[in-house]
């Protein structure tokens, strides 16, 4: 079984066992509804994959469809979600000060960071582990190979510590460079200035894939220097919130397991084949009211965005 089969399976469980209960209304769900918008971290640049802008300066990516998907569960419409650029180093203290409501950010969750920080966070939506990136020319397929190298690597991130203690824990001298923004780092790796780049391995494999232009001239090294569990961060203290972030991941889990699709959903909504089908997407009430939202939430969310597989 699977991450995502798993936790749908934990919280379909839940779901049956809830009581028949209203929750506190959550302040950064009113703040939303008040202001009208939802506002979601982008980024200073693009992370491929999860966080884009594309050549029309629209934004794309998982994490900013998830924002989206959010976005319509709590107002209607997916096109309210307003993305803010933020760099890594800017994301926690811009959630802190309120210039965002939440981060979706392929951000790992640690325990420093749900400890020290006064951060709360989501189920994990995705699995992913830092990696090295390094010219194929090198002829190296390990990061024993970087011996005496040049390793770069975006600041404001947990990657450059993992990379270093892994690289120390292996008895590997390097040099590492941090850059500010993810396109100063791709062109100083291009411009032959590092001998490797140290990323998160999903990114790295999408960055090769579709927008080097020689795929084959690049090596992704086997090495695998963590595996993080990536979630969404919220600030502490609004634990509706994070009961609504929850349970509006696991929807979108739900819906894929069921098979319930942009394309179905209303046909399922009107003809839902079981009563867990039927609470999800509203045909029985009782799932909005306990979130302070509509009874029909997931259904439009679903609707407008797909399931997790979909927007994936």
């Amino acid at each position: 079984m699977n991450i995502k089969q798993v936790v749908a399976s934990l919280v379909l469980a839940a779901g049956t066992a809830l009581p028949t209960v209203t929750l506190a209304e959550s302040p950064t769900i009113k703040a939303i509804k008040d202001r009208g918008t939802m506002l979601c971290s982008g980024h200073n640049g693009s992370y491929f994959g999860f966080v884009e802008v594309n050549d029309k300066n629209e934004w794309k990516g998982l994490d900013i469809d998830l924002c989206r998907a959010m976005t319509t569960a709590i107002l209607g419409d997916p096109t309210k979600a307003q993305i803010v650029p933020l760099s890594w180093a800017q994301r926690f203290p811009a959630l802190q000060s309120g210039d965002v409501d939440i981060i979706i950010k392929a951000t790992g969750w640690t325990m420093g960071r749900d400890t020290e920080l006064g951060l709360q966070f989501s189920i994990p939506y995705f699995f992913g582990g830092a990696q090295f990136m390094a010219h194929g020319d090198l002829g190296i397929t390990e990061a024993k190979d970087l011996e005496g190298g040049t390793i770069c690597v975006e600041a404001g991130t947990t990657i450059e510590r993992i990379a270093a203690n892994y690289l120390q824990s292996i008895a590997v001298e390097h040099t590492m460079v941090s850059y500010e923004k993810a396109s100063e780092l791709r062109a100083a790796y291009l411009a032959n200035r590092c001998d490797s780049f140290v990323a998160w391995g999903p990114f790295l494999a999408v960055l090769r894939a579709t927008e080097l232009e020689n795929p084959d001239s690049h090596v992704i090294l086997n090495d695998q220097l963590s595996n993080e569990p990536i979630s969404a961060a919220m600030r502490q203290g609004d634990e509706e919130f994070v009961d609504f972030t929850n349970w509006m991941l696991a929807a979108l889990l739900i819906a894929e397991e069921e098979g319930i699709t942009s394309e179905n959903v209303e046909e399922m909504a009107a003809n839902p084949p079981n009563p867990k089908i039927a609470r999800l997407l509203g045909a029985e009430p009782g799932m909005g009211e306990r979130l302070g939202l509509r009874d029909t939430w997931a259904k439009e969310m679903i609707a407008a965005m797909g399931n997790y597989g979909e927007i994936y």
